[in-house]
């Protein structure tokens, strides 16, 4: 009778090997992955500001929160120092990419805004020779930002926008988000523009500053996610700036968000500010 006898395959020990060799490859995978996470998180906890200033009349608050698949960390930050002339500068943004690389790339950002804004207090000035320091730096990362600066004499808030998520501002007249004009993100071409938005807070509210990690997520529109923070702002602009924070940064629960997040609550009583 004719035929062919299947052919053999390799030992059964032989199997368990490979098998072995396979399963140490994913284990030392998933082991740098871990470390790599646990790096960024570190990177990110003490790039933030341990402190926010604050003036009377105008108190602040701030939350930040990894992704919640632990994963993409390090791109979100938040950032609130005083300036030589007396004013408040505040700043929220965000890196394109995540972990360690993006971890490092935040805190250049963070850095270079500050040492920026020791030269000009202009907002649309700040982002504009951030933006050509960060090219000069020859990275593939870009981050977009919103830069404030508030005058305690006048009560001015003046922004500039990199490419970045609008604000939520909530009076007693009510809460709106703010569509105000802006240029590209940091880091794409140089020489750019910012235009400036000029505001005065000569009344109780609240002024919101936020990442797309707030009110974004897989099945879940910005859109949707802005709304709800504008409605939260409206209901809770006198609140206290600590409480409005922790509501706000809730709504990256219902997201799904698959990025950090973080939010920086400005609260004002009208002044006087000084």
């Amino acid at each position: 009778m004719n035929g062919h006898r299947p052919t053999s395959g390799p030992p059964s020990e032989e199997l368990l090997r490979l098998l072995g060799q396979l399963t140490g490859r994913v284990m030392e995978r998933i082991k740098l992955q871990q470390a790599r996470v646990a790096l960024a998180v570190e990177l990110q906890r003490h790039m933030l500001p341990p402190e926010l200033p604050g003036l009377p009349g105008l108190q602040t608050a701030a939350r930040y929160v990894p992704a919640q698949t632990g994963l993409d960390i390090g791109g979100d930050w938040y950032d609130a120092f005083l300036l030589p002339d007396g004013s408040l500068g505040f700043a929220v943004g965000d890196v394109q990419g995540h972990d360690v690389e993006a971890a490092a790339f935040m805190g250049q950002v963070r850095t270079g805004l500050r040492a920026v804004a020791g030269a000009t207090t202009d907002p649309g000035d700040v982002l504009d020779r951030a933006n050509n320091l960060l090219l000069s730096m020859s990275s593939d990362l870009l981050a977009t930002c919103t830069f404030l600066r508030f005058a305690p004499d006048s009560g001015e808030l003046a922004g500039a926008r990199a490419g970045h998520v609008p604000a939520v501002w909530g009076t007693a007249s009510g809460a709106e988000v703010l569509m105000d004009p802006g240029g590209l993100p940091l880091g794409v071409f140089p020489d750019q523009r910012y235009p400036v938005t000029h505001r005065r807070l000569t009344e109780v509210g609240a002024f919101v500053l936020l990442t797309d990690g707030v009110v974004e997520g897989p099945s879940y529109p910005i859109e949707k996610g802005l709304a709800r923070v504008v409605d939260l702002v409206g209901k809770g602009y006198a609140e206290d700036a600590e409480d409005l924070a922790g509501e706000v940064i809730a709504v990256a629960d219902l997201t799904g968000h698959t990025d950090d997040a973080a939010v920086l609550v400005l609260r004002h009583n009208g002044g006087p500010y000084a």
